[in-house]
């Protein structure tokens, strides 16, 4: 049963999609993200790729967030992500679109742009490192957002060139399955993609 740790919507339960579809971050990794960040959520406008259920978003619009934005290319899952905002009170901040991740971040470069991401993709796409990047190619993130990235087997390496701007600031396994990595986005220089 995953539920809002705190905040506004405390204790508020949340749904999840049935199945093998989703795999939602555990409580006990989600507590430590938000352990980690817990002084970086008030006043952040938050970017929740691969949204699944929502709880990364709905967490941080409950810990203060001005606003989030939910992407994720099911349907389905949308669905649980607005019940999800309904049921904690929070969906007149929330933002729903089903796109593909890629596809979203290069429509919105040039009229979004986010100081917090949450990137948590299904493990086998190995994506995180090139969804960092491509927030920063893109443009959608400013200079002092905290990017959070879950995999599963992919490496995070502060040295891969696709991190140009950021600064790992967190990185922990969880069993042998999950890693997060948490960055730091000093930015890029001026015309570095």
């Amino acid at each position: 049963m995953m539920r809002i740790i705190t905040g506004t919507a405390k204790g508020r339960r949340l749904e999840t999609l049935e199945g093998d579809a989703t795999r939602p971050t555990s409580e006990r990794i989600k507590g430590a993200i938000f352990s980690s960040i817990q002084f970086e959520c008030e006043g952040r406008v938050v970017l929740d790729l691969f949204a699944g259920s929502g709880q990364m978003g709905l967490e941080a619009l409950s810990r203060g967030a001005v606003r989030a934005t939910f992407i994720d290319s099911s349907r389905e899952a949308m669905e649980i992500v607005k019940k999800n905002a309904i049921s904690t009170k929070l969906s007149d901040r929330c933002h729903y679109l089903v796109s593909d991740a890629k596809n979203y971040l290069r429509k919105a470069s040039g009229r979004e742009r986010y100081d917090l991401v949450f990137i948590d993709p299904p493990y086998a796409l190995e994506c995180c490192v090139d969804m960092a990047d491509a927030l920063a190619a893109y443009g959608v993130i400013i200079p002092g957002a905290i990017v959070v990235l879950e995999s599963g087997e992919e490496r995070i390496e502060a040295s891969d060139d696709r991190l140009r701007g950021y600064e790992v600031i967190k990185s922990q396994s969880y069993g042998k399955k999950t890693a997060v990595n948490i960055l730091f986005y000093r930015g890029r220089e001026d015309g570095e993609r």
